[in-house]
């Protein structure tokens, strides 16, 4: 089996909306048809017991090693965590030739697990070792490292449900919705309508709770800290429990709550220097309580009915 012409399908394609690696893979002989390769699928399951069926998208053409490829690409990537669901295999009009299609969410690991999808059929052809946890690892760490946030990946997911097309353009959280004139970009929680201004502001914690303050809008008492002493100190000032967080931070990185003792604090306020030299301490606020559903308060039971139209 030759794997050759591998690319990325970064937008809709020919085969679906789905972004896509998409490989032109050579069969010879037995290769077309893995019934007639001895005890193959069975080395292959032995090595991946999560493979699924082997089941061609037409139902009729006869399974080949590319069609295992396809599967096992897709399977690697659904084991790492990844949420793909759709792949294809498109027999050419040359005999032995087949394109194979199978989306991803990150390209790098679309790639990788590419790769390894094909050291798993050679090792089954071959019938040499394969380290399925190893190549799990490998896959979920590169998917870690490089995956959207999570207010980027929110927003892209809801996109998605929407069935709103995306490109991501960076390995950042630059991504692009739509295409052509009526493409939208976003980075991270911003969009293309952010001004610069209002994203400076939204950046500093300490200055934006300032300003809804001063706009009337109630915020959590509490003052930036220099050292674990003076956090302690805030904290006293201010009230237990408190929470401990950096000045400019995002993704909750750093943010410690409901701390109500002297050694948490001053253990929060070091872990919070990991990510920022600027810390904050604030009162912490539990959220209220909604009434139950059906439930009406006192006055809105005793509050006159509104007039109808003909009582105006």
């Amino acid at each position: 089996m030759d794997v050759s012409r591998i690319r990325a399908l970064r937008g809709p394609n020919l085969w679906s909306r789905h972004t896509a690696i998409q490989a032109i893979v050579t069969c010879e002989g037995a290769e077309s048809a893995i019934n007639d390769l001895p005890n193959f699928e069975t080395r292959l399951r032995e090595r991946f017991p999560a493979l699924g069926d082997l089941i061609p998208a037409d139902h009729l053409d006869t399974v080949s090693m590319a069609h295992a490829l396809e599967f096992a690409a897709l399977g690697l990537q659904a084991q790492a965590g990844c949420p793909v669901t759709f792949s294809r295999t498109a027999q050419a009009v040359e005999a032995g030739i087949y394109q194979v299609v199978v989306e991803y969410t990150e390209e790098e690991v679309g790639r990788l697990a590419f790769e390894r999808a094909e050291q798993l059929c050679l090792a089954a052809l071959n019938d040499t070792p394969f380290d399925l946890d190893a190549i799990l690892k490998e896959l979920r760490d590169l998917d870690e490292d490089i995956r959207l946030g999570p207010s980027t990946g929110a927003i892209v997911s809801a996109a998605m449900a929407r069935g709103i097309p995306y490109r991501r353009l960076t390995q950042g959280s630059l991504v692009q919705f739509g295409w052509g004139s009526k493409q939208k970009r976003i980075q991270a929680a911003e969009t293309c309508y952010t001004s610069a201004i209002a994203e400076s502001i939204a950046q500093d914690k300490e200055l934006t709770k300032n300003l809804l303050h001063a706009a009337g809008v109630a915020v959590p008492l509490g003052r930036p800290v220099k050292d674990a002493d003076d956090a302690w100190a805030a904290a006293q000032e201010i009230g237990l429990p408190v929470v401990v967080k950096p000045r400019d931070g995002n993704q909750g990185k750093g943010i410690s709550v409901n701390l109500t003792g002297e050694e948490q604090i001053k253990e929060s306020f070091t872990l919070a220097e990991e990510f920022r030299d600027d810390i904050l301490v604030e009162k912490y606020l539990l959220r209220p309580r909604l009434p139950p559903a059906g439930h009406w308060r006192q006055a809105d039971c005793c509050s006159p009915p509104r007039p109808t139209t003909g009582d105006r």
